[in-house]
This record gives structure tokens, C-alpha cells and sequence, in this order.
């Protein structure tokens, strides 16, 4: 319902978020019983207001007004998928270079820290970058997420030692973080709830292929040129995107001021949620691997990881003033059940992606490239649900049935990999991932649009951010629980293959902690029948992953049927960013209805 018809009308967006700051000339009065209609009624109004009032000779310069604002727009946009496509692109880049890696960088141990450093960064900061762009505006701490980003590659680039190459990843994985997180968010603000549903789903095309293209591209670089050109590559790109960026982009532009912006940064509950990724992550990293279960080491961080989420759930409910993830957000059971299949998606689709190259090299002696190549369907058809889910949202208003598809699909792709052995042909290998990358395609985007359904606009980047970590945090416990479990599956495997009369120092590098980074060992090995052992091995290693990866796509279908349905608003409002903004929100946050609507 529109309560003042005269500023709905000059306030009103006709689908170009830029055209608000055109000038207009004055009309005649319109009554405001003859806008009590519905949107494109007053879009049609205002245009022929406009007409009325200007005459035929403003034809000329409107045209023009709405051209340039058009071309704007694109270019921001297009500047903004090519950010998160090569954020994107540096999770999965690595996966099958990460042999290589280890091979010239002489250390195996580092093996699942090369990805995990890059994903548990990412998934610890990312609510930190959402909230420092409520405090000084989006533009600049989306410029100082990429300059970071630029400056980590070059580490990255020229790193002499796995430690260095870590610690670039880290830094690499906290600014990708930031990237993320503000072009969701930056998106989000440019457009209504229901044109921006067509645009994330232009996001979600973007992660698909780079999925695709990454593990390809990093094969192909490690074995043709070098894998630091892995690293090298970001600069030009990057680069592209920050001069774009720093010229075209024009939101909301607080300027707040420095001291009193570092004063309103939620310090404990930043300091907690890091506390809480990096020591529940080492822990499970370090549980079965380089110490055993029972290590003080291993339980201390275990421990005191969960004392942190206590921590950090105390502080956000009772301490900040800002905090990066508002209490009233979770009392929506919509949006927990959005969350629930956002942490379960990012879990089963990211590990299967991160290890089915390592699947394909140790059972079917594939190369990097190749392995790279035979995961190309997921990507493939993950790429192209990414554009019928924002087709079919911006057209029907509907995510919660693709939610429900997609979550059967993927659990029922990846329970299928439960049959992957050292003798699956290639065949059936490539049919059943493009049922896995249907469904996985379809849960990219419409979960955003699930979650901000039921968030007011000025609180959509909290909701966005704590759905991207929740995605990351997940995606982080996925590989690292996946490579615990496999880790600890050929180390139960060693029996069998010290029967095989291979040498002790050939065991040694098919051992638990080292057998992932040594997989090119396989193909070496002469006796036919040793090698089928050691292939087997692997197999069925790679196995309990998927099983594993099933039951969590189990509980996603369930959590899905908990989604509530949502009309999708097409009016846009600009939003608003800056200290006051973010003070009115944290009320807001506590009025919002639980059951929600679309706004």
C-alpha cells in the first residue's frame, strides 16, 4: 500500500538504482486515489508525468539520462561478478596443483592448510568486512578488500616455503572474505527484492564456473608453465575491478568519521568469532592426524573452541552495541531452517568438489588437468541452475521449491559417489555428478533470497553476511572433517597395503597424514597388483568421505521442508549506511515480526 502517492512517486525505482539522482521537472498534482494501484501502474504514471511536464524535446536527453544510467549499471555489475568470480576462483584454483605444490615446496604436511588456511579466513572474517561496510559505507571497504587481496596473491606468489604459502593463503582467504560478502551485499542494495533474485542468480553462475575453470586452470599451470602463475594471475584481474569500481560504483556514502567508527567495531565479538573458526578448525585438523584424539593439544582447542561460540553468542545477545550477528535474526524459524541448508550445502559441495580430484588421481592415475576436466559436469550444470534459479525467482517470486529440489537432488548425487571404486568407468563417473551439480546449483542464490525475504532492507547485509559465514563455515568443516576422515581411513588401510611387499619408504608416503599429497605415487608403482591394493585403498577412503557427505545432505532435504514462502517485493529502497543507520537497525532488529515479510 502506498501512504503519501507524491513521494512514492519521487522516490520510486523503475529498475535502475542510479536513475534516482536524474533531474526531474515538475509535474501537475496527481490525485492519490489514481495511484492506488499496483507497481507498474505508478511507474506508468510517473513516466507520463514526466512526458506531460516536459514536453517532446526532453525526449532526447531522458533517453540519454536513462542510457548512461544503464550503462552504469552494467559496469558496476559486470565489475562486481568479476570480483567474486576471482575470489571464487582462488578456493578451488589450488586443488589440483596442491601435489606440485607440496612436491617443490618439500613439505606434505602442509597439504589440507594450503585450502584450509584460504577457507577458514574467509569464513572468520566475512562478518567483519559485512560490518565494517555498515559503518563507513560500502564502497571503500570493498576497494580495501580487494587492494588486500592483490597484495596476499603477491605473497602467495612468491612464497620459498609452505609456511609462507600458508600464512599467504590466510591473508589470501580473509580479504576473499570481504570480496564475497559486499558484492552479495552491494547487489542487495542496488536492486528490489525481486530483481535482484535475476542478479544472484547471475552470482551463482559466476561460482559455478569458476568451480569449473579453477581446478582445471590451476592442473594446467602447475604442469605446463608453473604454480605460482596460479597467484600471478590475480593482479591484472583484480586490478581491472578496483579502477572500475573506485569510478563507476556510487552508493550510500556515510563518511564516518575514523575514530568514531573504530570505536562502534564490535572488538569482543570479532575477537571471538576468530577464536572460534581457527580453534575448532586446528582441533579437527589436528584430531587423528598430527596427534591423537586423546592430545591435550587436540582437546584443549576443541574445548576451548566451544567455549568461544559461548563467548561470541553472550556478546552479540548482551555486550555490543553493533554486533555482527543481531539475536533477533535467529528467532525466525524460516531463517534457521535457511541457515541449516546453507551450512549443509556448503559442507557436501565444496568437499566433494575439493576431493573428487583426489579421487580421480589416485584410483584412475589422472593428471592434474585431467582431473580437473572429469569434474567439469558438476560445474557444467551448477552453472546453469545458477541462471534458471534467477530467472524463475525474478519471474514466479519462487525459492523455496528450488530449495526443496535442489537439497534432494545433491543428497541423492553424492549418495550415489558411494559406488566410486578403483574400477567405476568414467562413464558413469561423469553421469551421476551432473545429478550432485544440479542440485548443488540450485542452493546457491535462493537461500539469500530465502533469508532476506524476512529481513527489512536496512538489516540485509547482517542477514547476508551471517548466511555467507554460516556457507563458509560449513564449507570450512567440510574439507577439514573430510580430510580427517579419509586421513583416518588409510591409516586403517595400512595393514593391507604393507602386505603388498612395498617398500617402507613408498608406506611411509601412503600413510594417513601423507597419502593425499603423495597420490602420484600410485602410477609409479610397477607390480601390477600392488597397485590395484593401493588403489583400493584410496577408493575405499574416499568413500567413507561420501557417506559421510551424505548424511549431511540428509539433514539439508529435511531442513528445507521448514523454508517458509515469501512474495517478493519489486519496490526499491535505498539503503543506508553509517553510525545512525546502524543504531536504528539494532532497534529494528528487535521489532522485526518473527513470522516475517517480504520488504
Amino acid at each position: 500500500m502506498v501512504s503519501d502517492p507524491e513521494k512514492e512517486l519521487g522516490s520510486r525505482s523503475i529498475e535502475q538504482p542510479f536513475e534516482e539522482n536524474s533531474e526531474r521537472q515538475p509535474g501537475p498534482a496527481i490525485p492519490s486515489d489514481s495511484i492506488a494501484a499496483v507497481d507498474h501502474t505508478v511507474t506508468s504514471l510517473q513516466i507520463a508525468n514526466e512526458n506531460d511536464t516536459a514536453g517532446p524535446s526532453a525526449h532526447p536527453s531522458t533517453t540519454a539520462s536513462i542510457t548512461k544510467s544503464k550503462f552504469k549499471t552494467a559496469t558496476i555489475v559486470a565489475a562486481l561478478y568479476l570480483t567474486l568470480f576471482i575470489a571464487a576462483l582462488d578456493q578451488m584454483i589450488v586443488a589440483t596443483a596442491i601435489p606440485t605444490i607440496t612436491h617443490e615446496l618439500h613439505s606434505a604436511r602442509g597439504y589440507t592448510w594450503i585450502g584450509g588456511a584460504y577457507l577458514i579466513a574467509n569464513a572468520a572474517g566475512g562478518p567483519i568486512w559485512a560490518k565494517l561496510s555498515d559503518i563507513w559505507g560500502r564502497k571503500p571497504i570493498l576497494l580495501a578488500a580487494v587492494s588486500w587481496f592483490l597484495f596476499a596473491s603477491i605473497i602467495c606468489a612468491r612464497a620459498g616455503s609452505m609456511r609462507v604459502l600458508i600464512g599467504g593463503r590466510a591473508l589470501q582467504g580473509a580479504s576473499a572474505g570481504g570480496c564475497l560478502q559486499l558484492v552479495t551485499i552491494t547487489i542487495s542494495d542496488m536492486f528490489s527484492l525481486r530483481s535482484r533474485s535475476l542478479y544472484l542468480g547471475g552470482l551463482g553462475f559466476m561460482w559455478a564456473i569458476a568451480g569449473g575453470i579453477g581446478p582445471v586452470l590451476g592442473g594446467a599451470l602447475a604442469q605446463y608453465a608453473s604454480w605460482r602463475w596460479i597467484f600471478w594471475i590475480n593482479l591484472p584481474t583484480f586490478g581491472i575491478t578496483f579502477v572500475v569500481l573506485s569510478v563507476f560504483l556510487d552508493v550510500h556514502n556515510p563518511r564516518t568519521n575514523v575514530i568514531a567508527g573504530i570505536k562502534a567495531i564490535d572488538w569482543l565479538g570479532s575477537l571471538s568469532i576468530l577464536a572460534v573458526v581457527i580453534m575448532l578448525l586446528l582441533g579437527l585438523n589436528f584430531g587423528g592426524e598430527t596427534f591423537p584424539w586423546s592430545s591435550p593439544k587436540v582437546i584443549c582447542l576443541l574445548i576451548f573452541g566451544f567455549l568461544a561460540t559461548f563467548i561470541f553468542l553472550f556478546t552479540e545477545r548482551k555486550i555490543a552495541r553493533y554486533p555482527l550477528m543481531p539475536a533477533a535474526l535467529f528467532r525466525n524459524k524460516s531463517n534457521i531452517a535457511t541457515l541449516i541448508v546453507t551450512a549443509c550445502h556448503g559442507c557436501v559441495y565444496i568437499g566433494s568438489e575439493y576431493y573428487l580430484p583426489l579421487y580421480f588421481q589416485s584410483t584412475h592415475a589422472a593428471t592434474p588437468t585431467q582431473s580437473g576436466l572429469l569434474i567439469l559436469p558438476t560445474m557444467l550444470m551448477s552453472a546453469v541452475m545458477g541462471i534458471v534459479c534467477g530467472i524463475v525467482m525474478h519471474r514466479y517470486s519462487a525459492y523455496r521449491g528450488l530449495i526443496i529440489v535442489g537439497s534432494v537432488l545433491m543428497t541423492v548425487g553424492t549418495g550415489l559417489y558411494i559406488m566410486f571404486d578403483a574400477e567405476t568407468s568414467i562413464a558413469m563417473i561423469i553421469g551421476l555428478q551432473f545429478i550432485a551439480g544440479t542440485g548443488a546449483g540450485l542452493l546457491f542464490e535462493p537461500v539469500y533470497i530465502a533469508i532476506q525475504a524476512f529481513t527489512g532492507q536496512e538489516n540485509v547485509a547482517t542477514a547476508s553476511s551471517t548466511l555467507s559465514f554460516t556457507r563458509n563455515m560449513a564449507t570450512s568443516l567440510g574439507v577439514v572433517i573430510g580430510g580427517v576422515v579419509f586421513q583416518n581411513s588409510m591409516t586403517s588401510q595400512s595393514g593391507c597395503l604393507a602386505a603388498t611387499g612395498l617398500p617402507p619408504a613408498i608406506l611411509s608416503k601412503l600413510s594417513g597424514q601423507d597419502a593425499a599429497a603423495n597420490v602420484d605415487i600410485v602410477a609409479m608403482i610397477a607390480d601390477v597388483q600392488a597397485r590395484l591394493v593401493v588403489q583400493k585403498a584410496f577408493a575405499s577412503s574416499t568413500r567413507n568421505m561420501w557417506i559421510f557427505y551424505t548424511c549431511v545432505g540428509t539433514i539439508c532435504v529435511l531442513a528445507s521442508f521448514f523454508i517458509k514462502a515469501s512474495r517478493l517485493s519489486e519496490e526499491h529502497v535505498e539503503t543506508k549506511t553509517g553510525l545512525l543507520t546502524t543504531e536504528k537497525k539494532a532497534g529494528e532488529m528487535e521489532l522485526q515480526n518473527v513470522d516475517g515479510i517480504a520488504v
